[in-house]
């Protein structure tokens, strides 16, 4: 499986995983873990593609560094503008946008690194 392919069935699980874990919440939290989870995708779709096709080049750290500024911008965003403007619970929508977030970081460490591993083997 190629480095993109294993990034987008990462993706893919972390975010099953939440909607899977959110079904039990009370009806005003699950909106906000829907809703981070909705931003987290929105923001990590394109930095970590664009992250995924940085991979061995010179600019890959640069690309890095963006990145996880990008998702600390959208964590303060969403704590202090969006989601009191939408009225969603703070604690579990802050939480859930961290959590994925960086749940995101792990997938794309695990899609290059298992990627760098095939290609030494």
């Amino acid at each position: 499986m190629t480095v993109g392919g294993r990034y987008v069935l990462g993706i893919g699980a972390v975010a099953t995983a939440t909607v899977a874990l959110s079904v039990p919440l009370a009806p005003a939290a699950r909106s906000g873990v829907w809703a981070a989870l909705g931003a987290a995708l929105a923001v990590q779709g394109p930095l970590g593609w664009w992250l995924v096709r940085a991979i061995g080049s010179e600019r890959f750290l640069l690309v890095w560094a963006v990145g996880i500024a990008a998702r600390l911008a959208t964590l303060t965003l969403a704590a202090l503008v969006v989601a009191p403007w939408l009225g969603l619970a703070l604690a579990p929508t802050l939480f859930t946008l961290a959590g994925v977030l960086m749940a995101f970081v792990a997938v794309e460490a695990i899609a290059v690194g298992t990627g760098r591993q095939g290609a030494a083997a």
